[in-house]
């Protein structure tokens, strides 16, 4: 009886192994189906390649990488001797530059690959697909031109302030907008910027801009005639636009190091490209008349002994 028990339990247990052994057949048979067509696929790709003209390939691009460095020295040399030509020499050198870049990338493509109508569809996939991504933004921008040319926001010749940047707008094109800062330099904004972020124009189309200018006096001064004197100073300035009035506020300024009377000059300039020097015309004149009249700065507190004085 206990014979049979084994039997009948030795026969049970070599049935289980066995199907299980045929289902990890049968799960294992789609693996080995899908390995032929992945083999098939690399062989495709293998054939493609021209194998013969690799090593070629690679003395291309050692070559362009000679050209373009005898052609870097060769610019940089003739920079240092003829100044005037120096900008001209570099801007030669880039489309050179570009050229072979292009050129070389072409000439290596050939010659590393069999050209049929499947790597002229793989090709042409690929470039349609970079393509779309390029032109993403460039898009963006041109439909952001035109909405900056209906909307005007600002204009050619205003004076504006964009993100930390402040200078005269000089061209807005279809890209991109172009402005000049008061250091000479010039900024190239894209066009989807100012659908975003907030743009100031200080003129908005006109010559004349206003200008504020803060001075600051002790508490103990005479603040009419500081008044007086600031008003007097901008009123008699060259650079003056007269017909737009001329005011001056004031008001308390309290800070951790001193305490102030701040007296602000809100003034128009006759023109924007005046800014700068109307403001120093002015600071002058006040400042000059301040030392003779007597009109004190504010005191600066030392911060450190009054702490001491209080923890005392």
């Amino acid at each position: 009886m206990m014979n049979g028990m084994y039997v009948f339990s030795g026969f049970g247990l070599v049935n289980y192994r066995l199907i299980l052994t045929l289902l990890l057949l049968c799960l294992s048979l789609p693996c080995f189906a899908q390995t032929e067509p992945d083999l098939s696929a690399l062989q495709n790709l293998a054939g493609l390649v021209r194998w013969s003209g690799l090593l070629l390939s690679v003395a291309v691009v050692g070559i362009a990488w000679a050209l373009l460095r005898f052609t870097k020295n060769f610019v940089d040399s003739i920079g240092s001797q003829i100044a005037q030509r120096r900008m001209l020499a570099q801007k030669v050198f880039s489309f050179f530059q570009f050229f072979i870049y292009v050129s070389t990338g072409v000439i290596v493509f050939m010659l590393s690959f069999h050209v049929d109508e499947r790597v002229l569809a793989l090709i042409g996939g690929t470039l349609a697909v970079s393509i779309g991504f390029a032109m993403k933004d460039l898009a963006a921008s041109f439909i952001a031109g035109l909405t900056v040319m209906v909307d005007r926001p600002f204009q050619v010749g205003d004076r504006v302030t964009f993100d930390n940047h402040y200078g005269d707008i000089v061209k807005i094109g279809l890209r991109s907008v172009r402005m000049q800062t008061l250091t000479d330099d010039i900024i190239t904004i894209p066009n989807s910027k100012f659908l975003t972020d907030v743009v100031t124009s200080g003129n908005f189309g006109e010559l004349d801009m206003q200008i504020n200018i803060p001075f600051y006096i002790s508490l103990d001064q005479d603040i009419m005639l500081a008044r007086n004197i600031i008003q007097e100073s901008a009123a008699s300035s060259r650079y003056i636009h007269l017909p737009k009035p001329v005011i001056v506020l004031v008001n308390q300024e309290i800070e951790d190091r001193y305490f102030a009377i701040k007296l602000t000059l809100k003034a128009y300039v006759l023109d924007t490209k005046y800014e700068k020097l109307f403001e120093t015309d002015v600071t002058l004149r006040v400042m000059g008349e301040f030392k003779k009249q007597g009109i004190r700065p504010p005191d600066i507190r030392n911060t450190v002994l009054l702490d001491q004085v209080a923890e005392k």
